[in-house]
């Protein structure tokens, strides 16, 4: 049988490395589509400076990876920015993820190149950079002036393509209630969805909903497990 195709609004995109071959997709959905959207064509008419922001585990480093992906971005983290050659990125667009973690100094640069013909970057943290404390004038007001895309939680499409990839990426076909029971009782996060999926992959055995109920509510005590 041939592999299903991914649904029209969805982008194959792995959330690991290692996930096999189309196991997983970014998809886009009601909490990430205005971020997708803004990235779609960005920084092609124009360059400057772009915010991608959002909790913990939505999905907002990865969509940066894609857009770094697409552009042939240089892709920087946090702190570790500082180490750049400017030479070396100037005219280049760039991705700095964890982008709070820089330095003012750092930033206030990386904003600057963006001047040159060909660069533009894109910020990526959990609170937009309009709430990132600064005590340099001239970078807050760059800072405030930049355009922001949140990422809100995952919502029931992302979060279920979240467990589908963990589930195929440990060769688990969970029973077709499973990830149904399993939205409506983790955090909205891709790390729940990570660790839920480990616990019943530690229990080998069929994954089934008594078995998911049992991990995520101690249902097992009961005698529940067994039904």
């Amino acid at each position: 049988m041939s592999p299903r195709p991914p649904p029209a609004d969805q982008m194959r995109l792995p959330l690991q490395r290692d996930l096999p071959e189309g196991a997983e997709g970014f998809v886009v959905s009601a909490c990430n589509r205005a971020a997708v959207e803004a990235l779609a064509d960005w920084p092609n008419l124009i360059g400057g400076v772009m915010a991608i922001c959002g909790p913990a585990g939505c999905g907002k480093s990865r969509l940066g990876q894609v857009w770094a992906e697409r552009v042939g971005a240089v892709a920087l983290h946090g702190a570790e920015a500082a180490l750049i050659d400017p030479l070396e990125i100037e005219g280049r667009p760039v991705l700095l993820d964890r982008a709070m973690d820089a330095d003012d100094e750092t930033l206030f640069h990386l904003i600057n190149l963006t001047q040159a013909t060909g660069g533009a970057l894109l910020l990526v943290s959990r609170p937009a950079p309009s709430a990132w404390p600064t005590a340099l004038p001239d970078l807050r007001s760059r800072l405030d002036a930049v355009r922001t895309y949140p990422i809100g939680a995952p919502d029931d499409a992302v979060l279920s393509a979240m467990l589908e990839a963990r589930f195929a990426e440990r060769g688990i076909r969970p029973q077709k209630d499973v990830i149904p029971y399993l939205l409506r009782r983790i955090d909205r996060s891709a790390a729940a969805a990570a660790d839920v999926v480990e616990r019943l992959d530690a229990l080998h055995r069929p994954v089934t909903r008594a078995l998911a109920r049992a991990v995520v509510e101690g249902a097992e005590e009961s005698g529940e497990l067994f039904e």
